[in-house]
């Protein structure tokens, strides 16, 4: 099945995989991509393509959604986190077999190896400096924001030999400012913390302000050095498109399967 990207901003990067994938760029040795939750055999509120185990779902069904994954991406092995909403970003060396470190990002130089990032909601940001073959993926919900996480993600990635200014950014569906309301004293701390945020928002219902969490993330990393023309959002809101989509959001804060985004390079032939 040929897949057209749905995005905002990036290259065109249709690939041919048996289940949705949105991608950002066509990237010599780049394996990218932002999930949906279409494609896979997971039923209930985990249908269908739920590839995130310790969230409810049936451990059969993850494995075989996973072994989709594998299936379409032979050539790699994915590291996951275990996501606290922070801003701690681990470095991933080789595969970790399976260890979940606890973090909120991870960056890498190893290839064949994919970042995953699992988010039903909060922002899936994926980046690249090709150049220096460093990659990197965060898990950004409004505290990781709040307290940093995309400077954190570019400083780590600037550890491992990347430029700021070659940097490559993409921020994947996520739940926009159309359905991201919070009260009034929240949106104050992010305009008190980062100034320049002030305009990323706009008036909700009495006590309560629209946030547009990709478009603040947008400004943090312009702050850290990337370049404004290397930002792309890539997909929907996921609450607005939650047939398409996990949203906690549209399922009232009930547990949902999570959709898996991915970055890597390949292993040299």
């Amino acid at each position: 099945m040929i897949l057209a990207q749905d995005s905002t901003s990036g290259d065109d990067a249709a690939t041919a995989l048996p289940f949705p994938v949105l991608s950002a760029w066509r990237l010599p040795c780049l394996v990218h991509g932002f999930m949906t939750r279409e494609g896979g055999v997971s039923r209930g509120p985990y249908h269908s393509l739920n590839l995130a185990d310790r969230v409810g779902d049936d451990s059969n069904s993850v494995s075989a959604n996973r072994a989709r994954w594998h299936a379409a991406y032979p050539q790699m092995q994915f590291a996951r986190l275990q996501q606290v909403h922070g801003t701690r970003v681990q470095r991933i060396d080789s595969d970790t077999g399976g260890e979940r470190r606890i973090g909120d990002g991870m960056v890498s130089r190893s290839r064949g190896i994919a970042l995953a990032i699992f988010t039903a909601d909060c922002v899936p940001v994926l980046m690249v400096d090709i150049a220096n073959e460093v990659v990197g993926a965060l898990h950004a919900g409004w505290r990781g924001t709040l307290a940093g996480i995309a400077r954190e993600g570019i400083g780590s990635m600037a550890t491992l030999g990347a430029r700021p200014e070659q940097i490559r950014v993409a921020l994947g569906p996520s739940i926009g400012s159309c359905c991201f309301e919070v009260d009034a004293e929240l949106a104050a701390r992010f305009v008190l913390d980062w100034p320049a945020t002030g305009s990323c928002w706009r008036p909700g219902r009495a006590g309560k302000k629209h946030l547009d969490l990709r478009g603040i993330l947008r400004l943090q990393l312009l702050e850290a050095g990337v370049g404004a023309g290397s930002i792309g959002n890539i997909g929907p809101c996921t609450r607005c498109e939650s047939n398409r989509f996990f949203s906690r959001r549209a399922a009232g804060g009930a547990t949902t399967g999570l959709q898996m985004s991915f970055i890597g390079f390949e292993p040299k032939p």
